[in-house]
């Protein structure tokens, strides 16, 4: 599920909220976590992970990479997973409920949203001046009971010579919560997200130019891990080396071009085993 730049304050000026739901409706049924991962507006920093001594070789087409940035969902666990789809099911909800229409209307504006602004938040920011924290407690308020530690993924990021980011269109609360579900939580150095981009997600290229700065990457030794292809075409732009997880996202394939993807895999902790594989 797959950022924009932020505001020093951390939050964007906020217009007078137009037909905002009434907190009621809006109840979370999880509330989330202590924010221990996240700060509105600042990039995550996750615990350090363990200091490599030197580094080890690497295939001569990535032997240049020394910084690993990944994408969150559909990315780090596969889509068949289908976590995607119990936030998609809220973020119609909502909505649904903001605009009082029904559920087959709800879910068609907020497509539509999606397809012309990058993400569904982005589009109700646009057009209703909603309150983005409130929008995103309520659409990750959900189980994580699909996920499960990946031991194959969690060897394979370990053993990558450099830094390993992420770099997501969601918040760091509910990043830190799929990264620990899934064995991750030491395995990344920082967390850029929708906060840290000041609500303009990927692909819009400002979100990317704000990524670089705050970690301090140069894309020409950077390499992007995504389900989106159309999210790969910025980043290639710049000079990043992309790689595609094409495993059946929805619109995961949209806009999808040889001439911005450099490696297409259907596995992200299949692939990194195998290239990491020997590796100490």
């Amino acid at each position: 599920m797959g950022s924009d730049p932020e505001l020093d304050s951390g939050e964007l000026p906020r217009s007078p909220r137009q037909a905002a739901p009434e907190a009621s409706s809006l109840r979370l049924r999880h509330p989330p976590p202590s924010p221990s991962l996240a700060g509105r507006g600042a990039i995550s920093r996750l615990p350090p992970p363990p200091p490599k001594a030197t580094r080890p070789a690497m295939p001569p087409a990535l032997d240049h990479i020394d910084a690993w940035i990944f994408d969150l969902d559909n990315t780090l666990y596969p889509a068949s997973a289908d976590l995607f789809g119990r936030i998609d099911v809220r973020m119609g909800l909502y909505v649904e409920r903001l605009l009082g229409v029904d559920p087959v209307e709800a879910r068609r504006i907020q497509k539509q949203l999606f397809r012309e602004h990058g993400t569904t938040l982005s589009g109700l920011m646009h057009s209703h001046a909603i309150d983005p924290h409130e929008f995103l407690a309520f659409v990750h308020d959900i189980e994580m009971d699909v996920l499960a530690e990946d031991r194959r993924l969690v060897n394979a990021i370990a053993k990558l010579p450099g830094r390993k980011l992420i770099f997501t269109n969601g918040d760091a609360d509910y990043a830190g919560r799929v990264l620990e579900r899934l064995g991750l939580s030491r395995s990344f150095e920082a967390i850029h997200d929708i906060h840290a981009c000041a609500y303009q997600p990927k692909p819009q290229a400002a979100s990317y130019a704000s990524m670089v700065e705050a970690f301090g990457v140069d894309p020409a030794t950077s390499l992007f891990v995504e389900d989106m292809a159309r999210n790969l075409k910025p980043a290639k732009a710049i000079g990043m080396t992309t790689v595609w997880v094409n495993n059946g996202s929805e619109f995961g394939n949209h806009e999808a071009d040889a001439s911005f993807i450099d490696i297409e895999i259907h596995d992200v902790g299949h692939w990194l085993d195998e290239l990491t594989r020997g590796m100490e």
